[in-house]
């Protein structure tokens, strides 16, 4: 079974600017993402697909260790742009060359806490369950913002949105709720090609929260970096 791992870094993020490529650490997310790939046992090609030629000095640093880099076109690298059309300029762009790939792992840049084990574990999860059509990564909710937790408010009164949660607030009454927390991604190829991409049953490889901060504003990329600082060499 054949698998590329696509590395997606657009350059057009608004809430952290230049996410992909600005100072984190001692490193960028980008070459963080790079060396997660590089350091899964099953992912058999690496490419990073961006518009960022930022990005595209980062990948070319791995070029010797087989990454490749593939240029996003400017359509399909804007805000509203689905992420599948970037994954079938990959796809293409490959069998243009003859390979084709079984699976299609998505690493992204903006979980820097994650690593190559979580990469492999989400893959074999899809491959020990094959007749499945994808599986991603999830952490569980916390107990705060479990949606039994979840209230609307009428001028101040607040009101329950999905159930009357009674006087059943205790973690061990409530069922475990999980969410993508956006590290890992894997989707089968022949899929993808038909436009489909978590299908009907989609796996999910449950990650500590501990490794699941997912960068979306200058919070989450601050806090990471401090995590990142403090636990890099533990986790």
């Amino acid at each position: 079974m054949n698998i590329l791992a696509i590395i997606p870094a657009r350059e057009g993020s608004k809430r952290v600017v230049n996410k992909n490529f600005r100072p984190f650490g001692v490193t960028t997310l980008l070459d963080l993402a790079i060396h997660d790939a590089l350091a899964s046992k099953l992912v058999d090609k690496i490419v990073v697909n961006s518009d960022a030629p930022q990005c595209k000095e980062i990948a070319l640093k791995y070029q010797s260790k087989g990454v490749d880099f593939l240029e996003r076109p400017k359509e399909l690298a804007t805000d509203e742009s689905p992420a599948i059309d970037y994954m079938m300029q990959t796809i293409q762009y490959f069998r243009e060359q003859g390979l084709s790939y079984d699976l299609l792992v998505i690493v992204q840049p903006s979980s820097p806490l994650r690593n190559g084990q979580d990469i492999d574990s989400t893959i074999q999860l899809l491959k020990d369950n094959f007749l499945s059509d994808s599986a991603v990564s999830v952490v569980k909710l916390p107990h705060m913002v479990h949606p039994h937790k979840l209230k609307t408010m009428n001028r101040s009164l607040l009101e329950p949105w999905i159930v009357d949660e009674g006087q059943k607030t205790s973690a061990h009454e409530l069922p475990d709720i999980y969410v993508r927390n956006c590290a890992v991604y894997v989707f089968k190829t022949e899929n993808l090609i038909q436009g489909i991409t978590y299908g009907n049953q989609s796996l999910g490889y449950i990650m500590p929260p501990e490794t699941s901060v997912d960068i979306n504003d200058m919070i989450d990329f601050e806090f990471a970096e401090f995590l990142y600082n403090k636990y890099s060499h533990a986790i």
